[in-house]
């Protein structure tokens, strides 16, 4: 049985590819949990079960749209994720171009 990520643990979410796709099917727009089931290999109530824990890492939104629940991406959400990322792995590539610049090649020699 697999675990579930603690509530508001953006990663935690990001684990799952389930819910990295519907995270790919959000970024083209709003869409409601039936358009989101069909487009995914697992039930609608699964998607539901995935969308929650989305909603709870911040990383996505729903708003009311007649009867229907219209879901979409949360940018605050995402932006933290890429901030953090970026923080991490910026420090690292700069590291490696500041190397690579500094390295003679031998097939330019």
């Amino acid at each position: 049985m697999t675990q579930s990520p603690a509530p508001g643990d953006p990663f935690g979410a990001l684990g799952d590819p389930n819910r990295r796709e519907i995270l790919r099917l959000l970024a083209a727009g709003g869409k409601p949990v039936t358009e989101l089931a069909a487009a995914l290999p697992i039930s609608r109530p699964a998607v539901s079960r995935h969308l929650r824990l989305l909603k709870e890492a911040g990383m996505v939104a729903e708003e009311a749209s007649g009867t229907r629940r219209i879901y979409h991406l949360r940018h605050d959400g995402m932006h933290a994720i890429q901030a953090y990322l970026e923080h991490v792995w910026g420090d690292a590539a700069a590291r490696f171009r500041l190397l690579a610049e500094n390295t003679d090649d031998p097939e330019r020699s």
